[in-house]
């Protein structure tokens, strides 16, 4: 913590006015009103199973296995009377997937001896379970339970530091520089709303910028167009 407050004191924040972060994160709302996430789940559990499972893997790949393994199992008695083995050959095709069954397997053991087969609804606990870290617990507790938290992925870290939004060498220092950049009334949404535009505009090798809503506004280095093909005009 030393480390990143030392961090926030030294670097710069003024790349974006205040007024260009509320427009950028206007225009995601416009774009995005209520944004879902793309793993499915039934139940706080196989939410919380399915992050388990997307580390190191596509929502796809994830998605293509649960809708066998949450038939069977949806919740942690059942995934522990399923087993190790039994789960490792439903998601042999996921990236991980020894690690990841036996992790599922253990964090289905700890729900149900030490919560009461209950997801816990708070970090803390949460990161006490087997294979769940500080990213897939603030994913549960804001899909799950409605907190405004900010889990920083590959995608959010990425374009992060791409639009020089909150640059950062670790996911836990951009994820401090977007909570203190983004207002309160978007911090809710912008977990998604940075992983779709990642996901589908923001890419990696090539960035769709023709097709950004935030190309005009944007101050990355990799920019190839200056506006975006349809813009929503500025709030005055």
């Amino acid at each position: 913590m030393v480390k990143i407050r030392s961090l926030l004191k030294s670097t710069p924040h003024d790349r974006y006015t205040h007024d260009e972060i509320v427009e950028i994160f206007r225009r995601f709302r416009i774009q995005r009103p209520n944004p879902k996430s793309e793993l499915h789940h039934i139940n706080s559990f196989t939410l919380l199973v399915a992050v388990v499972l997307s580390a190191q893997s596509t929502d796809i790949g994830v998605n293509n296995v649960t809708q066998e393994l949450f038939k069977i199992a949806d919740n942690p008695q059942r995934m522990l009377a399923l087993g190790e083995s039994r789960i490792r050959d439903i998601i042999k095709t996921v990236g991980l997937y020894r690690r990841k069954a036996k992790n599922i397997t253990f964090l289905s053991y700890q729900l149900v001896k030490n919560h009461n087969s209950v997801v816990p609804q708070d970090v803390e606990s949460l990161t006490s379970l087997v294979g769940v870290g500080h990213k897939t617990a603030n994913v549960v507790m804001s899909i799950a339970f409605g907190y405004a938290t900010l889990a920083v992925d590959t995608h959010i870290f990425r374009i992060s530091n791409r639009l020089d939004l909150a640059p950062g060498k670790n996911p836990a220092t951009v994820e401090v520089l977007l909570k203190k950049q983004i207002p309160e009334e978007f911090l809710y949404h912008a977990h998604q709303w940075l992983i779709l535009h990642g996901r589908y505009i923001c890419k990696a090798r090539k960035p769709k910028c023709k097709d950004c809503i935030i190309a005009d506004l944007c101050k990355s280095k990799e920019k190839t167009c200056n506006i975006p093909a349809s813009i929503i005009p500025l709030e005055h």
